[in-house]
């Protein structure tokens, strides 16, 4: 197991294997599909964006918060979303704000993959379903942009205690866990498929 103080430099990134278990300590960020596309309009547009996604660990997940009498807010539960749904954003995301690695679930596409090997950042595979161990982990909310958005598509800052256990599933070599499971698929369909089978048999001309 392997602890990580963010914010990650690009050796610390670089040295990071496939399979390995990791805890990160330190700020991480939380966005979804709509911080994205604010974001990347904003910089597109040259326009100022959070200073805390430069060179951040963000995590794809829409915590649910609570508010104190205070004003200040902590977090109740903090599962990972769905990470495929930011394939179209996250390469561009990733090469515009230095992000070193991205926590979330399911894997992401090999364009983004591609980008991680090209700007040294990691795909960090959460556990689904254990929402609250890892609000646990997430700590101290130290605040939040664009709340516009609502609750679950905010832009959350925390500083994070001991957040984990993630899985390297996709290196900063662009290799990843997941194209090894789906290569790993095909082979074994391939050795079980029936010798001379060859799709649906042809229908006997009468």
């Amino acid at each position: 197991m392997t602890d990580l103080v963010a914010p990650l430099n690009d050796a610390a990134v670089r040295s990071l294997k496939l399979g390995d278990t990791v805890f990160i300590h330190g700020p991480v960020v939380t966005g979804r599909d709509e911080a994205h596309i604010r974001a990347l309009e904003l910089s597109r547009e040259g326009k100022e964006t959070p200073a805390v996604l430069d060179g951040c660990v963000l995590y794809h997940c829409g915590p649910i918060m609570r508010q104190a009498a205070d004003g200040t807010w902590s977090v109740v539960a903090a599962g990972p979303t769905t990470s495929a749904r930011m394939n179209k954003l996250e390469a561009e995301a990733i090469r515009t704000f230095g992000i070193r690695a991205i926590i979330g679930k399911g894997g992401m596409s090999q364009e983004v993959a591609e980008a991680m090997r090209e700007c040294g950042c990691v795909y960090l595979a959460a556990t689904g379903g254990a929402a609250v161990s890892l609000a646990e982990g997430l700590g101290r909310c130290t605040g939040v942009e664009w709340l516009d958005l609502g609750m679950a598509e905010a832009l959350w800052s925390f500083d994070t205690d001991r957040l984990g256990p993630l899985i390297v599933a996709i290196d900063a070599e662009g290799n990843s866990l997941y194209e090894k499971v789906r290569q790993s698929l095909v082979r074994d369909a391939r050795r079980r498929r029936p010798r001379g089978c060859r799709g649906s048999p042809r229908r006997r001309r009468r």
